[in-house]
């Protein structure tokens, strides 16, 4: 792949700041223990994170920023756990949908909730792709396909984790050759920093020592109206890309980059996520059975963001910016009720939904796509952040 250099975004703030966070040297003690009481009341319980799990210490990572903003990781999977930011009436809101013990992400039927992926995320076609005239068989999870880097992904491993300062965690991985089929011991580094900007940065870094394909990103499911709150098909979301990769009915990319305009993929402007997601013209999204498409980014985005989303009762708006050439926008088509999530309650269909910053699906089989391809001495580096602000 091609090395991608760190970008230092200078990010400015969508809608309205939130500033009102933060907290003031005035204000009377009573008022900021019951501010604590409430963010620790919304912060998943530590002790639901201890133990052991595939030989490692389980723990759990607790970030914040200097807006009262904080975010909650584990080691199982690297994962984001949890997400509180404030809504339009100040009240903090966890927008991540998911579990609050690491048994239920270890035991669940949806594995990759707030997950790191790797060594590929998106899918593989017929879990299969050659390099240098060699075959390599991938571990296939999803029909005929490999899905996110197989079972034995990236989601599903323990890896490493130190917290730096009270911001920043950094999470690190060594993946075997042979791993799930993939070629190359691979060094992974994911560094996750809470930035005074109200953004979560994500920093992914790999080394190989034998040539093969790598393709990292995060898989958190939001609800900007916060967990449990119901359907997301009142989102606004709006896409800086023109095009998209259509696939076949096993949402692998036919190797084609069809225009968005006139489409139910039409997110140009911000448009409600469910406002033609029962399109039933549209064969595409009888193959998702609604969204589960990789979205071809504008070039050269630079500083400006690659999408915008934000949630109708709350106000809540979260902007991803990226150094990567696409976005999946998966809309929890497959959510189907059968895992138990935060407070008790069920993962309900199109109660969430996903911005997954990536290369393209299938990359290793189809030539026209940007190269995700590794080389021994090279380093793959990518960012991505998610910065979230409140239009009152």
């Amino acid at each position: 792949m091609k090395q991608l250099k760190k970008t230092v975004y200078s990010i400015l703030l969508a809608g309205v700041t939130l500033s009102a966070c933060n907290n003031d040297a005035t204000t009377n003690t009573n008022n900021n223990d019951s501010n604590n009481m409430k963010t620790t009341s919304l912060l998943p319980d530590a002790n639901n994170f201890r133990g052991d799990l595939m030989g490692k210490k389980v723990a759990l990572f607790i970030l914040k920023n200097n807006n009262g903003l904080q975010g909650a990781f584990t080691n199982y999977g690297a994962r984001w756990v949890t997400m509180l930011v404030p809504d339009r009436n100040n009240a903090l809101t966890d927008v991540i949908v998911g579990h609050d013990d690491v048994n239920n992400f270890a035991e669940s039927g949806a594995p990759f909730f707030g997950a790191t992926i790797g060594r590929y995320g998106n899918r593989i076609k017929n879990g299969q792709f050659t390099l240098d005239a060699k075959k390599y068989q991938l571990d296939v999870n999803n029909g005929p396909n490999t899905l996110h880097g197989g079972k034995g992904g990236f989601h599903n491993v323990m890896w490493d984790g130190v917290q730096q300062g009270d911001s920043s965690v950094v999470f690190t991985y060594l993946s075997k050759d042979g791993e799930m089929g993939f070629p190359g011991t691979l060094n992974v580094k994911v560094t996750y920093t809470l930035g005074n900007d109200n953004a979560m940065h994500i920093a992914y870094e790999a080394s190989t020592d034998k040539k093969t394909v790598v393709n990292l990103t995060n898989h958190a499911f939001f609800n900007l109206n916060g967990v449990n709150s119901g359907t997301i098909n009142n989102h606004l979301l709006q896409v800086m890309a023109d095009e998209y990769t259509p696939v076949d009915s096993t949402l692998i990319p036919t190797g084609t980059m069809e225009k968005v305009s006139g489409t139910p993929f039409d997110f140009t402007q911000a448009t409600a996520i469910g406002a033609r997601v029962n399109d039933s013209s549209n064969t595409q999204l009888k193959y998702g059975k609604g969204y589960d498409h990789n979205f071809v980014l504008r070039k050269a985005l630079g500083n400006n963001p690659a999408a915008i989303a934000q949630g109708d009762a709350s106000g809540i708006v979260m902007t991803v910016f990226t150094e990567e050439p696409g976005l999946q926008f998966y809309g929890g088509n497959f959510m189907q009720s059968k895992n138990t999530i935060k407070g008790g309650k069920k993962d309900d269909f199109r109660t969430s939904f996903c911005l997954e910053t990536q290369h393209f699906p299938d990359s290793p089989n189809q030539p026209r796509f940007p190269s995700t391809i590794l080389e021994p001495g090279q380093t793959y580096r990518t960012h991505s952040s998610y910065q979230f602000s409140v239009n009152k």
